[in-house]
């Protein structure tokens, strides 16, 4: 169980690290001062925000940390939220179609981890559950709409 756990969380950490140096390189730095201050310059960390929460997740369930299922679950619903969002037209989502597709396939697999609590770790509460949406929810818009 202890070569599953950590063949995954590796392949999660290798996914989440190429991602996170794609959406960095995807970042524009503008020249002035002034549009710093605009939302579309803060729109651009939305999806280098979900990969390092995947970042965190997948190292969190490496070494075993107690709040590994937490974790997961936080990513899975805030990568899921994303596409929802944006095929309910609440916003433009500007996560890349590969990236998308890449994220939702780690979020569904995050969430069973955690929710089937598949490592034995601490098992995720109902409270737990409904703050990784919560939390989920409030990064997506804070990213994209707010």
């Amino acid at each position: 169980m202890t070569k599953k756990r950590k063949a995954i969380s590796l392949l999660l950490l290798i996914i989440g690290t190429l991602l996170s140096v794609a959406f960095i390189l995807k970042i524009d730095f503008p020249q002035g001062f002034e549009p710093y201050l605009k939302r579309e310059y803060y729109n651009q960390f939305g999806p280098l925000a979900i990969s390092i929460e995947l970042l965190f997740a997948s190292y969190y369930l490496f070494i075993r940390h107690k709040k590994a299922n937490f974790a997961l679950s936080l990513f899975g619903f805030t990568a899921l939220l994303d596409p929802l969002f944006n095929q309910i037209g609440l916003f433009n989502s500007i996560v890349p179609l590969y990236g998308t597709i890449i994220l939702t396939i780690c979020a569904l697999l995050c969430l069973w981890l955690a929710f089937a609590n598949t490592f034995k770790l601490q098992r995720l509460s109902r409270w737990a559950a409904m703050l990784s949406v919560i939390l989920g929810i409030f990064i997506e818009l804070f990213f994209n709409y707010l």
